[in-house]
């Protein structure tokens, strides 16, 4: 099979297809439009997040068996209409999982500890000791909003801690030994840290809204390693303001692009307020991107592929 490899990847993909018999082949500069042109020659793509591949782009792609997505989500293409057309496709959730598990509880654990804010003071010639005092873990209930691949990796890494951990999420039966899944009222009156961990879909873009956030029983503090867009960062800013948000750690944020760095041009009010506030987190959606996820993401791929057509 002739395979188009769209973004660059751990090398053992081009090596292992190699190894599979697969003809590889790469461009990571060419227009959408240009790669529409010539898709037909191809069985096989290999995608992070370049662009969409929409209606338009599976119909010229008339040879198309698979389509790779080295990362977790599937919002970049149009799902439904590759199914339709009978295009196997392999994302790689396990393959960063526990990458995001730990980069979560790494912020939480930051935003308890106020440890950036007392780091920068320290630096700074600062040393305000009561300033910084930290609230434990300890006792907490985390709830997890999504409790698929990320979430359960999120609920692993809390094994260790004496909390209660709650997951809520749209499909039934999904709770185990690390999380009871519960409904979203007793959801909203127990936790004091919320936790997203959800695909991007019609469902979850702009979930986290004021009149969500107003539902808690308690002020809590809130986790995103999941989807910027899930978030109406507006309606965090004015719970952060209120107190009704004890704090925030954010990887991804409602303004990336496909250029995420375009963010720091625009400079939305919101995200001029976050970038300053005490008590928020900002990591540039890396949740998932350590050395090691790098090749277990391509790893699942090949994996996927392999196991399907050879």
């Amino acid at each position: 099979m002739k395979v188009l490899h769209l973004d660059t990847n751990h090398p053992l993909l081009l090596e292992q297809f190699a190894q599979l018999g697969f003809e590889n082949h790469e461009d990571y500069t060419s227009t959408k439009e240009a790669i529409e042109k010539t898709i037909d020659q191809y069985d096989g793509i290999i995608i992070r997040s370049r662009f969409t591949i929409d209606q338009q782009f599976l119909d010229k792609a008339t040879n198309l068996k698979f389509i790779g997505r080295v990362g977790a989500g599937l919002e970049n293409i149009d799902t439904q209409y590759a199914k339709e057309k009978g295009i196997f496709l392999a994302s790689a959730p396990e393959g960063n999982r526990n990458a995001v598990g730990e980069h979560t509880l790494g912020m939480l654990l930051s935003l308890l500890n106020k440890l950036a804010k007392a780091n920068r003071e320290v630096k700074k010639g600062k040393w305000d000791r009561e300033g910084n005092r930290g609230v434990e873990l300890d006792g907490k209930t985390v709830g997890i909003i999504g409790y698929g691949n990320m979430g359960k990796a999120f609920a692993k890494k809390l094994k260790g801690f004496d909390v209660e951990v709650i997951c809520y999420d749209i499909v039934g039966g999904v709770g185990d030994e690390n999380a009871r899944q519960v409904g979203i009222m007793e959801f909203q009156q127990k936790s004091d840290v919320v936790s997203l961990h959800v695909p991007q879909t019609e469902l979850t873009i702009g979930m986290i809204t004021s009149e969500f956030i107003n539902g808690f029983h308690k002020p809590f503090w809130l986790l995103n390693t999941a989807r910027g867009k899930c978030v109406v960062t507006k309606d965090l800013v004015t719970a952060l303001k209120s107190g009704k948000i004890l704090g925030a750690g954010l990887d991804v944020l409602e303004y990336e692009k496909k250029s995420f760095e375009n963010m720091f041009i625009q400079k939305p009010k919101a995200f001029k307020y976050l970038r300053k506030a005490k008590n928020v987190i900002l990591t540039p959606h890396v949740a998932g991107w350590t050395v090691e996820s790098n090749e277990k993401l391509a790893q699942t791929i090949v994996n996927k592929v392999k196991a399907r057509f050879c």
